[in-house]
């Protein structure tokens, strides 16, 4: 089952259940997949998707970190409650010695040895992981392992 199927099926149990919160948000990833199909003119591959799905978790992921910076408790607890719903059609995330094993096998392969190097690693990186691991977190290993 792809995601766009997955979604209809749980926004026809959010409508059953009048969870509105779970609702919401998955009309705004619908809209938003339906958005970039539109844009690329083409049907949306898995990968396509996951890059939308990571676009609306780090959306909302930013905007959490404004508001818990403005007190905006009120504000968070919502986004808090999106997020949850949006880290359940995201893969599996890796664990951080995961990725630090994927880190340094990467660093092998392209030859890598400074912080120069950097942008070489993140652009071999980024797409083994994608989806999988937080961008931030796979930056900070990268220099971790590099300097």
């Amino acid at each position: 089952m792809n995601l766009l199927e997955r979604l209809n099926v749980d926004m026809k149990n959010a409508m059953k259940n009048k969870d509105k919160q779970k609702l919401s948000v998955i009309r705004m990833v619908k809209s938003s997949l339906q958005n970039e199909q539109i844009k690329l003119g083409r049907e949306l591959t898995d990968d396509d998707s996951l890059t939308v799905l990571n676009r609306e978790l780090k959306q909302r992921k930013d905007s959490l970190h404004e508001f818990e910076q403005a007190n905006r408790e009120d504000l968070a607890s919502k986004l808090r409650d999106e997020i949850a719903v949006l880290e359940d059609y995201m893969p599996e995330q890796l664990s951080e010695d995961e990725v630090s094993e994927i880190v340094k096998e990467t660093i092998a392969e392209v030859g890598a040895s400074t912080k120069a190097d950097m942008g070489k690693v993140m652009g071999a990186i980024m797409p083994k992981v994608k989806g999988k691991a937080d961008g931030g977190l796979v930056n900070r290993l990268v220099q971790q392992h590099l300097s």
